[in-house]
């Protein structure tokens, strides 16, 4: 009975986006990087895969993907915010539409906004928060913390932001909060 129920939880999760995400387990030709620039900007106890299952939401792998709004490669980066990384990190030597170099920037900005959110948290929470400043800005997360504060609910909780940012980001709350609630699905299935 309850491997039953464990097999009807995972075809629901994968489905939940309409896309059976597994198939990205035999899509490994940027796992390399994925691994070695979390190891650079992480260290080499934190799982890659978290960043990958970011890429997939992203792009889904695509190295040529790009946004409506101008948003580049794989891990769909602005072109603003990709100069103002490399300024900061030498090591990225190429262009933004490099996998590798896309790669190396998305991971290297996540460190950024996860330096950013180091108050005491669950580590989900703290990744919640990560990628939901990734999608929203960093801005719009404070001022979600903010508000919960000012509530009298816990800032440094992501169920917090979760009632709070739709008062800060309205209609596009949605999106970011299932970007996030998304690449935690993504990285259950990834092995």
């Amino acid at each position: 009975m309850t491997r039953l129920i464990l097999i009807l939880f995972l075809m629901m999760n994968s489905t939940a986006y309409g896309e059976d995400f597994h198939r990205y387990n035999n899509v490994t030709r940027y796992d390399n990087y994925f691994s070695k620039y979390t190891k650079r900007n992480f260290g080499p106890a934190f799982n890659w895969h978290h960043f990958k299952a970011q890429a997939i939401a992203e792009s889904r792998l695509k190295k040529n993907a790009k946004s409506h709004v101008g948003a580049i490669g794989l891990m769909q980066i602005m072109p603003a915010t990709y100069e103002e990384i490399i300024k900061r990190h030498r090591y990225i030597k190429g262009s933004g539409n490099s996998p590798q170099w896309n790669i190396a920037a998305g991971i290297s900005y996540n460190r950024s906004i996860w330096n950013l959110f180091k108050a005491d948290r669950p580590f989900q929470d703290r990744l919640n928060f990560t990628f939901g400043a990734y999608n929203a800005g960093k801005g719009n997360i404070i001022k979600a913390q903010k508000r919960a504060k000012r509530s009298g609910i816990n800032p440094d909780l992501w169920s917090s932001i979760e009632q709070t940012l739709p008062k800060v980001t309205g209609r596009h709350s949605k999106e970011t909060l299932d970007y996030v609630t998304k690449i935690k699905s993504i990285k259950q299935i990834l092995r």
